[in-house]
């Protein structure tokens, strides 16, 4: 089932499945923004992740003891929300674990997805409630892909990534290996990326201390600006095809609150790099917003 939220500047389509966006259409240069979900490049268009965030060493992790498996961005993209409340121009969607994730994740929970717009932004908010008696360890983050080009007689080459680093914080520049992370060290100059093939031939760009990133054509202007100031880290990511030497025609910008597993982890949860911890009765909250343009 899909929900639609709309404005005088945006409509939003939304599936139930995952509670994902799956369409933007701008009222008013008539663009439509996010990936199609063609599956023959890559079949999601932006799915929250939970209740990790990218992959686990050997698709595994330990707690207390006993292992258990996870597949890469944890198994919350393909749980069925139920809508909480709507109005013409947001939507709550919310989701209970009831047992049902045990024997991948040893925690119950509720989590909820909030959608609002102003003017030509969308605002998605998150709320993960631990039910348990202890403490809860989990991951959570987003993962909207945006099309690139947005006309027809642009390319991806005019597409420019303009960064907003957060203030007095070194960004940490991380790169993936067997999807696996490696500290690369500081990044000295990331005023502006320019969108190639080849920006993505070694998989993700994994950044820390990033508070917005800007996505826009120095062609026509059209673009998106991601804003998540305080997230931790960021990735950005298209699928690469190396045969062909191609990347795939959209454009991932991710803010997370978690992280792939270092290539040196233990494989225990609460000690793995970027873990929340929420204690027991407590309700984690962060949010993003994207303006379309």
């Amino acid at each position: 089932m899909t929900t639609v939220i709309e404005n005088e500047w945006l409509k939003v389509e939304i599936a139930s499945s995952g509670a994902e966006i799956r369409k933007v259409q701008h009222k008013k240069n008539e663009l439509d923004y996010m990936w199609t979900g063609d599956k023959a490049y890559w079949g999601r268009v932006s799915p929250v992740l939970f209740p990790i965030v990218g992959r686990l060493k050997d698709d595994k992790y330990e707690l207390n003891g006993k292992s258990y498996p996870m597949s890469q961005h944890g198994f919350l993209r393909d749980a069925d929300f139920d809508i909480e409340k709507k109005t013409d121009n947001a939507v709550s969607f919310v989701v209970k674990s009831d047992g049902r994730f045990l024997d991948v994740y040893p925690y119950e929970f509720t989590a909820y997805i909030h959608y609002s717009l102003l003017e030509d932004s969308l605002s998605v908010r998150w709320e993960i409630v631990n039910d348990n008696k202890d403490e809860m360890f989990f991951s959570i983050g987003a993962h909207p892909a945006f099309r690139v080009p947005l006309l027809d007689d642009e390319s991806a080459e005019d597409y420019v990534l303009h960064f907003t680093t957060a203030e007095n914080k070194d960004v940490m520049e991380y790169e993936l290996k067997d999807s696996l992370i490696h500290e690369k060290g500081i990044a000295n100059d990331i005023d502006s990326i320019q969108v190639k093939d080849s920006l993505f031939e070694n998989d993700a760009l994994i950044y820390s201390h990033i508070d917005a990133i800007k996505l826009v054509s120095d062609k026509s202007s059209h673009g998106v600006e991601v804003t998540f100031k305080d997230f931790p880290f960021v990735g950005i990511w298209s699928n690469y095809s190396k045969p062909e030497g191609t990347m795939a025609p959209f454009v991932c910008i991710e803010p997370w609150y978690g992280i792939a597993d270092l290539y040196n982890t233990t494989g225990k949860l609460n000690e793995k790099f970027g873990m929340n911890k929420l204690e027991a009765g407590e309700t984690f909250q962060a949010g993003y917003e994207i303006k379309f343009v």
